[in-house]
């Protein structure tokens, strides 16, 4: 939200300090400071304020809180007064959940020109361009208080026994709109939009932009203004359908209240009845289910007990005071009824962080959380750690699978994925798909790890209940030795973790296990043990691009060491090697052979033979020349 400080100056009649001043009493109170410029400040509104802060009125709120500047003058309590009746207008609405208020004016006789200087200036200090002094009206007092207007050309609407009637309806399927700008959209079913009720043209996509049809010109002489509450998650949906955000749609999506909207109609009234003439023939409202302001009942034990600070009653109440809320006492309880615009007023904590931010969050001393007792629970998550790490140090890996699956005992109502519609009953089907998809990552780890060995610890869901497993799955890459492995790691897991053996369920032609653990089991295991510190080393940049592996056997004579053929590839194999892995190694005639899986990567991009060709061959050349050496 662009502020002006000149424009917030008018809440006041004390001078405000200077901009940077500002930003820092708005940035400790309210909400952070994004940008400072000789015209405005950036203020980052959060959706939690945004229903009452995106506006010039509401930042004067907070920074008079903030600083303890009252207020000289403020729009939303001053009264509304009595507004003229009128036969020649009436109001439509399809879906009172999706409109809950609105109301329309009728102004005749306008002469639309040129803003005055004041007006243009006071707009374009915050980024927007002048259009034309009814317009422009329209968009200061949105900018003002908050309240977003529209104003249409009364010529677009259709007089039926001399009443025009604006309806308000959901889009139909494949319907179209043209906006002010030109742009044609096609619309989501269900996007609100003003209509003429007698012709069920569409004028205006509600809440977000004006239609061309409709829009205000130098030959408009007759004006009917509208002022809405529109639902803040159909005009959210219909903004991020069409990728079509305004000002208004920004306001709408946070959801002001339906009482701002008769402030909104009085001021932009005053306004273009000053700037552009007229005679306000009269205004409707339609209000179907009035919202009530709810008081919140709280206490300072409470709001101390909440923040850990020790705020006096007097401070209480100054902060309740300069923030304009209405409240009465018994003995230290209040009930406070907030203003109508500060619809994130609910409960106890909602105050207690009013208190905080207004007398300051550094007032609130630091101190220790208190200690928690070890609950059988906890300790129950630390056996399924313990397991876990029991597990890593064998070398597995693990991995975490959707809770869904195929087929299963409990059936889901609203799946999320269709092809998953069941509970798990089981944790091997999708270990057994992560396994699949790991194995052929697995050629960078050949030279040491000759199996592929993955877990998951997780939660079965059958018609008895839910169960904790652990399951096991093996892959060799060198085609055996995967079920010697499983059935070695599950005896000593039994052997070593578990007080009653024989829980594990086989499925050896798949080379994967799972393991029932009870709660006794893991919390036994849990008793007494220390999670491991995470060791942290220094941050080393990894490539995006794919490895790529070339293989190197080379006959030696005996006695050669490992080390001594890696040294001489490295030396001659350049910055593209990250990898020597030996493979294979066998003796034959007083001659010993070594085979290496060499892997290349590059931080720039994915390589090629042209570029790995020249590499190979040097290595083979050094290799070739060592004496007794020769490459396979």
């Amino acid at each position: 939200m662009k502020v002006s400080p000149a424009w917030l100056q008018k809440f006041f009649a004390a001078p405000l300090p200077n901009a940077e001043a500002i930003a820092d009493a708005l940035t400790f109170h309210a909400a952070e400071v994004e940008e400072i410029t000789p015209t405005y400040i950036d203020v980052k509104v959060l959706p939690d304020r945004a229903a009452y802060m995106l506006s010039h009125r509401g930042v004067a709120l907070e920074l008079s809180a903030a600083l303890g500047t009252p207020m000289s003058t403020d729009p939303l309590r001053e009264p509304i007064g009595e507004f003229p009746s009128t036969d020649a207008l009436a109001i439509s609405i399809e879906d009172p959940e999706k409109c809950r208020r609105y109301m329309a004016a009728l102004v005749k006789g306008v002469k639309v020109g040129p803003s005055p200087a004041w007006l243009k200036e006071a707009l374009e200090s915050v980024g927007q361009r002048s259009i034309n002094n009814v317009v422009d009206a329209t968009n200061y007092v949105m900018l003002n208080i908050g309240q977003p207007l529209h104003a249409f050309d009364a010529k677009s609407f259709t007089a039926e026994s001399g009443t025009y009637t604006v309806g308000v309806r959901g889009a139909r399927a494949g319907e179209t709109f043209v906006t002010l700008t030109g742009e044609a959209y096609e619309l989501p079913e269900g996007a609100l939009l003003v209509t003429d009720a007698h012709t069920d043209i569409p004028l205006d996509i509600g809440g977000i932009k004006g239609g061309k049809a409709a829009g205000i010109t130098e030959a408009t002489v007759d004006i009917i203004l509208e002022a809405a509450n529109f639902d803040a998650t159909t005009i959210r949906r219909t903004a991020q359908t069409l990728k079509l955000f305004t000002d208004a749609s920004s306001r709408f999506q946070n959801r002001p209240s339906p009482a701002l909207v008769p402030y909104g109609i009085r001021d932009a009234l005053a306004l273009i009845l000053e700037l552009a003439g007229g005679e306000l023939i009269g205004v409707r409202d339609e209000y179907p289910a009035p919202v009530e302001v709810q008081p919140v009942t709280t206490s300072l034990a409470k709001l101390n007990g909440r923040l850990g600070s020790s705020f006096t009653l007097v401070e209480v109440r100054s902060v309740f005071d300069r923030l304009g809320f209405t409240y009465s006492e018994a003995e230290d309880a209040f009930t406070v009824l907030p203003p109508f615009e500060r619809r994130d007023i609910v409960i106890t904590d909602d105050l207690a962080e009013e208190v905080a931010r207004i007398l300051g969050y550094d007032r609130i001393p630091s101190s220790d959380l208190p200690g928690v007792p070890s609950l059988p629970e906890q300790t129950k998550f630390r056996g399924i750690e313990r397991i876990r790490d029991f597990l890593v140090e064998r070398g597995f890996i693990e991995v975490s699978t959707p809770s869904f699956d195929a087929s299963g005992e409990i059936e889901l109502a609203n799946p999320l994925q269709q092809d998953r519609p069941w509970l798990r009953a089981s944790l091997l089907p999708t270990l057994k798909e992560a396994l699949a998809r790991a194995v052929p990552q697995a050629p960078r780890t050949l030279g040491t790890a000759p199996l592929v060995k993955v877990f998951e610890v997780g939660t079965a869901f059958t018609a008895d209940g839910e169960y904790t497993l652990v399951a096991l799955a093996v892959h060799a890459l060198a085609g055996t030795g995967a079920q010697e492995a499983l059935k070695e790691n599950v005896a000593t897991i039994e052997q070593e973790l578990l007080q009653n053996p024989g829980k594990a369920r086989f499925a050896l032609d798949a080379n994967a296990v799972e393991i029932l653990l009870t709660d006794e089991d893991l919390v036994r295991l849990g008793e007494g043990y220390e999670l491991a510190p995470v060791a942290h080393g220094a941050f080393e940049a990894f490539s995006i691009y794919p490895f790529a592996l070339r293989d190197i056997a080379v006959w030696t004579p005996a006695g050669t060491s490992q080390e001594a053929i890696e040294s001489i590839i490295r030396t001659h194999a350049g910055t593209l090697l990250v990898r020597v892995d030996l493979f294979d190694t066998f003796e034959k005639e007083g001659r010993i052979s070594y085979a290496f899986r060499l892997v290349f990567e590059s931080p720039d991009k994915t390589l090629s033979d042209t570029e790995l060709t020249p590499v190979m061959e040097k290595i083979t050349q050094a290799l070739n020349a060592t004496a007794g050496f020769q490459v396979r």
